[in-house]
Parts: structure tokens; sequence; C-alpha cells
């Protein structure tokens, strides 16, 4: 049973926009190389290949950021240090890229990045701080409704208050 699927959703964006971005820079680096044309003196084969590694390098961190999410769905628990680190950065660089979005490229590139950077909120508050799910049932409720086997309650611990003493 999946419980919470937004962590597949995540994984899967992650996933594809790093496989895209590392596309769109590859094919600008070529795009840079056939020209041969250079920009205030820099050489077309340093831009050529800067930006095809930069598309690597980027695609990479958004995969890695992918398998995080992933590892998620399939644990069913929050991320934990590094991967929850790299979760938060990826969220902020969401950020960052739909404000320059919205100015350079579009409403719909920066209607892209805040859904993605929502999705990414959204998977890390789904889990509380002890690093599982959260759910309406707290987590040391027993099933049988709190009772124990003579149908006394749990623990020890009376439901109602002692009735109050009285006097002769």
């Amino acid at each position: 049973m999946v419980r919470r699927p937004v962590a597949w959703v995540v994984a899967v964006v992650l996933f594809v926009e790093g496989l895209g971005v590392a596309a769109l820079q590859w094919f600008l680096g070529v795009v840079v190389d056939r020209q041969d044309m250079s920009l205030a003196g820099l050489d077309p084969d340093v831009m050529s290949m800067s930006s095809k590694i930069g598309g690597l390098v980027f695609g990479a961190y958004f995969a890695l950021c992918g398998l995080v999410a992933l590892l998620v769905a399939v644990r069913d628990r929050a991320p934990a240090g590094f991967g929850r680190i790299l979760l938060i950065s990826a969220a902020v660089v969401h950020g960052l890229l739909g404000a320059f979005a919205w100015g350079l490229v579009g409403w719909t590139a920066f209607l892209f990045m805040v859904v993605v950077l929502g999705l990414i909120v959204l998977l890390l508050m789904t889990y509380d701080a002890q690093g599982t799910p959260t759910s309406e049932e707290p987590a040391d409720a027993a099933p049988d409704g709190g009772k124990g086997g003579d149908g006394s309650p749990a623990g020890g611990s009376p439901v109602t208050p002692p009735p109050a003493p009285t006097t002769p």
C-alpha cells in the first residue's frame, strides 16, 4: 500500500527535470559550438564545453534529489541528514529559478518551478519531526482502543478521575 504518493511524484518529476536540464544544456552547447562565435572574446570551444559540463552537473544534482525522494517513497520515512539538506537546497533552487523564469522565460516556466517547489515542500512537510508519517491516529494508540486484555485501560492510568471523597 502506498501511503504517501507525493514522494513518488516528486521523484519522477525530479528525474524528468534532471534529464530535461541536461539535454537542454547539451543542446545549447552544441548550438554554441556550431555557430563558432565568441562572446566578449571567450573561446567558443570553452563556452560549449562549459555548457555541456554544467548541464550534466545540474542534471546529476536533480537526479540525486530524485533519488532521495525515491528513497523516501520506498522507505515511507522522512529524509534525514544529507538527503533532507539536499531536498531543502532543491526547494531553494526552484524558488530562485522560478523568480528568474518569470522575467526571462515567462509565466509557464514560473508556474512549473512553483509547482515543483510546492511538491518538494509538501514532501518535506508530510512527515513529522520523528521521521514517521503524520496521521490522524496517535503513534502510541493501541489497536484495541487502548484497553488491556481484561478491558481495563492500558498503562494502568484511569480514563476518568477517581470520585471525590465523601464525608461520613
